[in-house]
């Protein structure tokens, strides 16, 4: 029996969605559990998976266009209802033949004008045409997408000699990305489009307009992403809207890194200073239970578990994945879920559901030399923990000698609202604590 896929509520606040990319074509069967399409929202790229075995009939939407959620956006049928035709199929599932995309077997060429602007510069799939060389013998016949074509002249790619991951072999930007990374060499830029001169602009007030910028200046607008948009409101309206208040401490290491040296002595799993940071912070949590909060319009929530987010550099900007139940995982099992968020954020895979929740963010800047900074909330969480990197500091023993410590500065930035300062500070003290006595992390 035919039926029609809609485009999914992918967030609680979503009224539309972008349709990605398309990884089946009109006419393939498919299977439970087979990736139908990629949406994207504004926090991931979601992989829409077939719920039974099918046939793809006929596509309603094209990559890159915005959908409203509960659209319809492909039309599926069982193994031999194609035979009933598009007017029948469609008119049963009360659609009327005007409704838009290609059908089984129709020509594959869609327009590169159905892009809309902060899509994620979502991919149009197309066949390319066979490209004559320079001494008129034809080249073998590629199949690639518009978006990859372009990145691959940027790079000075052939694509007859990449190999697609798409359907049927259709080379996508990932494989344009992959090849350019493993040449160790990054696209070249687009050159901006010549530009007419502005005229100066005379302000009446005391403020001045910018100068005007010579056409042809050394610059690259690079379109915002429906990503880096929703990210740069998010925060501009933490700052705008919560109250942040900010608590430092400086923590005494040496036990810590001596623990974490011998537990990667044993071999096997990696332990990091940010899954002893993890750790601890969900152990603090759990001692002071009132800083396990969030600020709603009628009520201050408090958590039974401690689901904390963990800041990660992914290439579509800064993701903030959630460890659920950190609180009663092992270091290991904490580890290990770490990495798996954080591999699956630099791979776009991430599932919506992972990115929402928490009390608390941990953001690591350590690894790059820095040693203090201070971070914005991403509400609706009640605090972000800003660690900086591991420094030998000069310190007086016991004896009145000078020897030296390793020290780590932590930054907590707390919403004003659900946390007052002193509850924070009784947080960060637990947390330096445990920080300081490393093996309470362990029992």
């Amino acid at each position: 029996m035919a039926s029609v896929l809609r485009m999914p509520g992918v967030s609680a606040d979503a009224t539309e969605a972008a349709l990605v990319e398309w990884a089946v074509e009109p006419g393939a069967a498919v299977r439970r559990g087979d990736v139908l399409v990629s949406i994207e929202t504004d926090k991931a790229v979601v992989e829409l998976e077939a719920e039974e075995d099918a046939v793809l009939f006929r596509t309603l939407a094209a990559a890159g266009e915005m959908v409203p959620i509960g659209g319809p956006i492909a039309v599926f049928v069982q193994p031999g209802e194609e035979a009933q035709g598009e007017e029948a199929i469609l008119g049963g599932l009360g659609l009327g033949p005007q409704a838009s995309g290609p059908l089984v077997g129709a020509d594959e060429e869609r327009s590169q004008d159905a892009l809309v602007p902060g899509a994620q510069q979502a991919e149009i799939e197309h066949t390319a045409d066979v490209v004559v060389a320079g001494n008129g013998a034809a080249r073998t016949r590629v199949f690639a997408s518009p978006l990859a074509r372009r990145l691959a002249v940027a790079a000075g790619l052939e694509l007859e000699d990449l190999e697609g991951t798409g359907p049927g072999g259709r080379i996508r930007r990932r494989d344009i990305e992959a090849a350019v990374s493993a040449r160790g060499t990054a696209p070249a830029a687009a050159a901006p489009e010549p530009q007419a001169p502005v005229a100066p602009q005379h302000s009446a007030g005391p403020a001045q307009p910018p100068a005007a910028v010579p056409a042809g200046a050394g610059y690259t607008d690079i379109p915002h992403s429906r990503f880096r948009r929703a990210v740069a409101g998010a925060l501009a309206a933490s700052k705008q809207q919560v109250p942040h208040f900010y608590l430092k401490a400086s923590c005494r290491v040496d036990r810590l890194m001596e623990l974490r040296r011998q537990v990667n002595a044993e071999g096997g799993l990696r332990i990091t200073i940010n899954d002893l940071v993890v750790k601890a912070a969900a152990r603090a949590m759990v001692e002071v239970p009132d800083m396990n909060v969030v600020w709603t319009a009628d009520a201050v929530r408090r958590f039974d578990s401690v689901d904390i987010a963990v800041a990660v550099d992914s290439e579509r900007g800064l993701m903030t994945p959630v460890v659920r139940g950190a609180q009663s995982r092992s270091l290991s099992d904490l580890s290990a879920t770490i990495k798996d968020l954080a591999a699956r954020a630099g791979a776009g895979t991430l599932k919506q559901q992972e990115l929402e929740g928490g009390s608390l963010a941990i953001s690591n800047l350590g690894m790059f030399g820095i040693e203090e900074f201070a971070a914005i909330i991403n509400p609706p969480q009640a605090g972000i923990l800003a660690v900086g990197a591991v420094t030998s500091r000069p310190v007086q023993q016991d004896d009145g000698s000078v020897g030296f410590g390793m020290f780590l500065t932590v930054v907590l930035s707390a919403d004003h609202r659900p946390v007052d300062g002193a509850l924070a500070a009784r947080w960060l003290s637990a947390f330096r604590e445990l920080v300081e006595n490393p093996m309470r992390l362990l029992v």
